[in-house]
């Protein structure tokens, strides 16, 4: 489960297409020598988001303007050392506002197509943030925690087993196994001396813990079937070869904790009540699409919703 919603950045507005701030190439940082470790600083005060940071033909960029800048361009300052992003972002953010000017200039800002990508952005951005207010925000640790107990509460109980085999080539050696095995031979010792399984052979061939469909069918079919501490009493032949197995343990396998868990429980509150609030504001908008195949396809994927 995963929230695929975020707002609109920088980068995918176009804007920055070619930041020479970003040519502070991989080789520089290569080139620098590392820092040596210094004593942990105290924590810095909280910076007005009001400073301002520089001035670009008598405009102010301010601090929240750079915190911005170096959130929203974060992928492209990757590879940059840290103590090289701020001065990245500022140097990116100018350069985007002096381009951004030269186009106002020349009138690339009432370029009719221009104007759409501009107006499709800004809806997108309000998606998100209306995503981020109206959805994320409002998630309640209490509905989090309904939402794993749903999901508990849902899945029905599954056993779990703890089985060892012998993987041969032929059914004639199993067979000569197994026999072996009725007359008491050690199970763990077979295993080490005769089985195929390169991960059994220092291991008495235990597979450890497994669930129903872990295994292939007839291996699974098989082991499922067996009693605690009894071994197949006929070769089962898979892809693999032929198999003897012994079961150790069943158990009834237990819902993994809700620590574990929390962050899908949450991603799924999020993305139903998502869901929900698309669909009253959908019921609510006026939709006319004239191309029927194009109508049918939509309502496909809205229904599927």
């Amino acid at each position: 489960m995963s929230l695929l919603f975020r707002r609109a950045s920088l980068a995918s507005l176009g804007l920055a297409f070619g930041l020479s701030a970003l040519s502070l190439s991989p080789l520089m940082a290569q080139e620098a020598a590392p820092a040596p470790a210094a004593a942990a600083a105290p924590a810095a005060a909280p910076v007005d988001p009001n400073t301002v940071i520089a001035t670009i033909n008598g405009q102010p960029l301010t601090e929240a303007d750079l915190v911005l800048a170096e959130g929203e361009l974060s992928q492209q300052f990757a590879q940059l050392p840290p103590e090289q992003r701020r001065a990245a972002a500022l140097s990116a953010a100018i350069e985007i506002r002096v381009m951004a000017a030269q186009a106002v200039t020349t009138g690339l800002d009432k370029d009719p197509d221009f104007q759409r990508r501009m107006a499709f952005l800004q809806q997108r951005a309000l998606h998100g943030e209306m995503v981020e207010k109206g959805v994320v925000d409002k998630v309640t640790d209490a509905e989090v925690r309904a939402r794993y107990d749903q999901e508990i509460a849902n899945t029905p109980p599954t056993n779990e087993v703890h089985a060892r085999h012998i993987l041969v080539k032929t059914k004639e050696e199993a067979e000569a196994i197994i026999k072996q095995l009725d007359g008491g031979a050690d199970f763990q010792k077979l295993a080490n001396e005769h089985t195929s399984d390169p991960s059994g052979k220092t291991s008495g061939g235990d597979l450890g813990w497994f669930g129903p469909g872990q295994m292939v069918p007839e291996f699974d079919k098989a082991a499922f079937a067996l009693e605690v501490g009894k071994y197949t009493k006929q070769p089962v032949q898979s892809q693999f070869g032929w198999h003897v197995i012994k079961l150790e343990d069943k158990r009834t396998k237990q819902p993994p904790a809700f620590d574990d868990v929390k962050d899908q429980a949450k991603q799924a509150v999020i993305r139903d009540k998502y869901f929900a609030l698309v669909k009253s504001l959908r019921a609510g908008a006026k939709v006319e699409i004239p191309d029927a195949n194009l109508k049918k396809a939509v309502d496909t994927l809205e229904s599927a919703k």
